[in-house]
């Protein structure tokens, strides 16, 4: 009776039991995405730092290597093809140096940072005077559209960088390296560009070109070696060790010191392009909802929304917006998050006489389509026409018999033949209309059997112009 009334121990046995199923499925979950991404085991720590160190040096066939591949990169640029700037970035060695100052840094290494840094600017020299002198050329400075995608920063460039930067490292510390994750990576990061505009920037004296870029490589560069740094200390690569203890501590000072400051500028430089890829977003919803509203918004362009002074700027075609509405707008500021944001709008005084130029012009163009498809219509009639003929015209040359070479031949044939003519006779019983061909030939007085010649001559004219409705008459 006792353990029919107190079952529990039974139902603890049960909860335990499942308590530890979902435990062990726990664990060997953990277990599997541990062993999925780790990635000391197979790291080769000694292998990885002689790699970098060894591709850090810009000089010799480096150097020459580096110089035709921004050659090759600016004339992609140029000619506005994405096929021949990645060929380019394939063959550079641009990312070297780069490698060399996060794994300097990562290891307390203040030679390897400092050769590291000699080369950087060696890499960035060569590069800005190779693609200097070939832009210098009046015939290679018009603006395409490759140039202008490299003037500017993007927020997203910044995780372009990071993410590049990490599968670089990662993919470099294998003890078998992968080719084609480096050569991927020095395409995503995209370093050669921005450089190639900066020369750019320098022969057209466009600085403000030459400044975006360059911003845009001084990204790509520090996150690139930020990122080498972070995962230099996560697979705990081995610190450099000095026998000046002293020296030992003042050179991981300076490291941790250089670290620091790469990355708190790091940090500095993801927010404010993060504030003003966020400020242009909401300035554009903004303008949407504007047009949206049946605001004619004309002369859009990408100066007209300015992070710096914080102002948007709205050129309004159409009916004047009147002081109303316009403080409707500029109380929206708050909605869109941009509060402080000077709202701009720029329309003219009276602009009847542009609106009624415009209409005109409507009016005219629809005009031209009408005329333009009345023409159309006149040229179709006409062609039809032209086919009819030519059909006709065909017909009438099938049916029309070569008489000239016809009579020579039957003069050849027949000695007694005086003359021949011939006509085309139209003949009804009334039930039908039945077209003849009629020849009349007319013999010499001396030809003895004309009713004989008479007959050959008809079945030589049957036969040569394949007639079997011929008829021949005697004059």
């Amino acid at each position: 009776m006792e353990n029919e009334n107190n079952p529990q121990p039974v139902e603890n046995s049960t909860n335990n039991t499942a308590n530890n199923n979902i435990k062990g499925i726990w664990v060997e979950t953990k277990k599997f995405f541990i062993e999925l991404l780790d990635i000391r085991h197979d790291t080769d720590k000694k292998g990885t730092i002689q790699d970098i160190k060894d591709n850090i040096s810009m000089k010799g066939h480096t150097a020459w290597v580096l110089v035709f591949s921004i050659l090759i990169a600016s004339i992609g640029l140029n000619v506005s093809s994405t096929a021949v700037v990645i060929g380019a970035m394939l063959i550079s060695p641009l990312m070297g140096p780069i490698l060399g100052v996060g794994l300097s840094i990562g290891i307390n290494d203040i030679d390897t940072l400092r050769r590291s840094l000699v080369n950087l600017g060696v890499m960035v020299g060569l590069s800005l005077l190779t693609s200097t002198l070939f832009f210098i050329f009046p015939i290679f400075q018009n603006e395409t559209p490759e140039i202008l995608a490299r003037t500017a920063p993007d927020v997203r460039d910044v995780f372009i960088a990071i993410s590049g930067g990490l599968a670089l490292i990662i993919a470099l510390s294998r003890r078998s390296q992968q080719t084609n994750t480096i050569a991927g990576v020095a395409i995503a990061t995209a370093l050669m560009p921005p450089l190639c505009t900066a020369g750019y920037g320098i022969a057209t004296l466009n600085f403000a070109y030459f400044g975006g870029a360059m911003f845009l490589f001084t990204i790509n560069t520090i996150f690139i070696a930020l990122a080498t740094f972070v995962i230099v200390k996560f697979l705990r690569f081995p610190m450099l060790k000095y026998i000046n203890s002293a020296k030992r501590k003042r050179i991981a000072r300076l490291a941790s010191f250089v670290a620091i400051i790469v990355f708190s500028g790091s940090i500095y430089l993801f927010l404010n392009l993060f504030q003003e890829n966020q400020f242009k977003q909401h300035a554009q919803n903004l303008i949407n909802e504007i047009k949206d509203s049946g605001i004619s918004i004309i002369d859009e362009e990408d100066d007209n929304i300015n992070y710096e002074e914080k102002s948007i700027k709205l050129i309004v075609y159409g009916n004047k917006l009147s002081k109303v509405e316009i403080n409707k707008w500029n109380e929206k500021l708050i909605d869109h998050n941009l509060e402080g944001t000077k709202l701009n709008f720029y329309q003219g005084l009276d602009d009847s006489d542009l609106r009624n130029e415009v209409k005109n012009l409507s009016e005219l163009y629809t005009q031209n389509q009408k005329i333009i498809s009345s023409r159309d219509e006149t040229v179709k009639e006409k062609e039809e026409k032209i086919k009819l003929l030519m059909a006709q015209l065909t017909k009438y040359e099938k049916n029309e018999i070569p008489f000239i070479q016809v009579s020579q031949e039957a003069k050849i044939n027949y000695n007694g033949l005086e003359n021949i003519s011939y006509a085309r006779l139209v003949q009804t019983d009334f039930n039908k209309v039945d077209t003849l061909t009629v020849f009349n030939a007319k013999w010499y007085d001396s030809v003895p059997n004309t009713a004989n010649q008479k007959i050959l001559l008809q079945k030589w004219l049957k036969t040569r112009l394949n007639l079997d409705t011929l008829q021949l008459n005697n004059n």
